[in-house]
């Protein structure tokens, strides 16, 4: 008589994502987009800066990947940083290496949201010139201190094998009502900067960092939109789809 073999006892496990920054705008997107694909996950209780905290969400919830969309941006932006540059590097430059630390400790991979404000134009990359920055050009950017902890972080966690970086630029989505989003920021300015600039539409590349984390793909990658386009552009387009009269 033959016996039937337990295809469980040999498929890898389920996928379960453990997600930290549940009120922040990635952290609070990520949920729906696990919902709709009926992927099992957790937000982390733990804070960033806490090691033991981290530890004990891991054993509780037993992830097999771990999204970090926690962070100081400052409020109600990132002016606030410069004058609490102690909390900024407590969260955004030890707790990301905590994470990251304790992931690798578990053999987890973590998938960091970090920032791609860590560029500006120069002789190399001229405005206009449809040359861009690539992922192991060195930081040319740090005039504002969140910047800095960004760039700083950065070159420390990608030495870990364990974490893909995924760099965020000037976010946009569909929700027009969420303060956060440029769009919406940019309508509510009396002026802007008319300077090209790489974006990131959530809607579009935060279900593909879950496939990211699927494939267990590793390293540092622009995580923007392809091409650059201007605050005025964006505004114009405003104009023309959403309120003719502004």
């Amino acid at each position: 008589m033959d016996v039937p073999v337990d295809d469980n006892s040999t498929s890898k496990p389920s996928l379960k994502f453990l997600i930290y920054g549940r009120t922040g705008w990635i952290g609070g997107l990520l949920g729906p987009i696990c919902d709709k694909q009926g992927i099992p996950y957790e937000y982390g209780r733990g804070r960033l800066e806490e090691r033991s905290s981290l530890m004990e969400d891991i054993q509780n919830v037993k992830p097999t990947h771990v999204f970090n969309a926690a962070g100081v941006t400052g409020r109600p932006n990132v002016d606030w940083c410069e004058s609490h540059k102690t909390e900024t590097i407590r969260v955004n430059v030890a707790g990301t290496l905590n994470l990251a630390d304790v992931c690798g400790e578990n053999g987890l991979l973590m998938i960091n949201f970090a920032s791609a404000c860590i560029y500006e134009y120069d002789a190399e990359h001229p405005k206009g010139s449809g040359v861009g920055f690539k992922e192991e050009d060195v930081p040319n950017f740090a005039g504002s201190f969140y910047s800095k902890t960004k760039a700083m972080v950065e070159e420390l966690v990608k030495e870990y094998d364990n974490v893909c970086i995924l760099r965020v630029r000037m976010p946009i989505s569909s929700d027009l009502n969420n303060q956060r989003n440029l769009i919406t920021k940019l309508s509510l300015y009396d002026k802007v900067v008319n300077i090209p600039n790489s974006m990131t539409v959530y809607d579009e590349l935060l279900p593909i960092a879950v496939e990211m984390a699927k494939w267990n793909l590793t390293g540092v990658w622009n995580f923007t939109n392809p091409g650059a386009m201007s605050h005025s552009e964006i505004l114009e387009m405003y104009k023309e789809h959403i309120d003719k009269d502004f």
